[in-house]
């Protein structure tokens, strides 16, 4: 059934894209604080999803779109409104309907020898897809958000190197002021290394594709006979490929490191891959930054739910862990020689 709290989403979806919701079950994995997501039922068959999305804009829409259109496996294209637009508006935020394709989260597992491939191809798939000039007037540079990032980052550092006393009283405070302090010396190089190599990004060669931006396990689900759907398009950007790849070359979830073999599979299905080291070390360091300083913004959220600041604080230790992402941008970074060059897949296989 339909709950009091989604039956006003439910008629609008019923206005808006003419279909009939039998039951609505919230969905509650996911990292966007800006965001409801719903597992919907429709009335004479099939499942949807359906999401309210208080942030961003709709260019994630308009690019799942076209990339369907283009033939891309593994995307799920939004339905249309009964207007033509990709999503409606609903008390001032944006409801959009996508069909529901898989209950299988990646990293719920298992994903096998198969998927690993198909996780490459669609990658690869994304990235040869021609950027238009829609998606050149709509999608934001990757990495383009760095100096707010490293801002943040240093006021994070500043506020838990001297705590206010009343933040004293929180003991998240206390035990993240600790977390912090033991990194401190990698978060300032990581910061530093971010600013110093920014516009060297733009003059290395090689040009802008469409990247997903998010990658990870979490936004890959996983069908029947290999196949897997990327989800999850908020963050799509114009960037170089590394900015996707990173997910599988430099490891980004500490909690699900992807193996030398697991990442032999995806470029197996990736195919040619000349990857710079340069950019792969610096959209790492992009990312720690901004993991670390706004899960760590999450668990010192006075307002927000305890269960949340616990998950958020788990978050950001397993952060700065030994194979948590600020230790392998760290890693990267400190690894970079003068004259790097790039890596072919050869090269990552080798090393793997």
């Amino acid at each position: 059934m339909v709950q009091d709290g989604a039956r006003q989403v439910a008629d609008r979806v019923r206005m808006g894209f003419g279909l009939r919701l039998s039951t609505m079950e919230p969905v509650t994995h996911g990292a966007d604080q800006h965001a409801r997501l719903w597992l919907a039922q429709a009335a004479g068959g099939g499942r949807y999803a359906v999401k309210l999305s208080g942030g961003g804009t709709p260019a994630g829409l308009v690019v799942t779109a076209y990339l369907a259109e283009q033939g891309v496996p593994g995307i799920a294209a939004p339905l249309p409104a009964a207007d033509g637009r990709l999503s409606i508006d609903h008390d001032g935020r944006r409801l959009s309907v996508v069909p529901w394709v898989s209950d299988q989260r990646a990293l719920d597992g298992p994903m096998t020898g198969a998927h690993w491939r198909a996780y490459g191809e669609v990658l690869a798939a994304v990235h040869a897809a021609p950027v238009t000039d829609e998606l050149s007037r709509l999608l934001p540079a990757g990495g383009a958000a760095y100096p707010s990032i490293v801002a943040r980052t240093r006021a994070m550092a500043a506020r838990l190197r001297d705590p206010a006393p009343a933040d004293l009283a929180d003991p998240l405070v206390a035990e993240l002021a600790g977390v912090w302090s033991a990194v401190a010396d990698r978060l300032g190089a990581l910061t530093r290394e971010v600013e110093r190599r920014a516009a060297d990004q733009r003059g290395r060669p090689g040009g802008n594709v469409v990247c997903h931006g998010d990658p990870h396990l979490g936004n890959l689900l996983l069908g029947a006979d290999g196949q897997v759907w990327l989800i999850d398009w908020d963050d799509a950007v114009l960037a170089p490929p590394e900015c996707d790849l990173m997910f599988v070359l430099g490891g980004v979830l500490a909690f699900a490191p992807i193996t030398p073999e697991q990442q032999r599979a995806v470029l197996a299905g990736y195919g040619r891959a000349n990857v710079d080291p340069v950019r792969l070390a610096w959209f790492l360091a992009v990312r720690a930054l901004d993991d670390v300083s706004d899960w760590t913004r999450q668990a010192l959220d006075p307002d927000a739910e305890a269960a949340d600041r616990g998950r958020a604080a788990r978050i950001v230790r397993g952060l700065v862990s030994p194979v948590g992402l600020v230790t392998l941008a760290d890693a990267a970074m400190r690894g970079l020689g003068a004259g790097a060059t790039p890596l072919r897949r050869g090269d990552e296989e080798a090393r793997g």
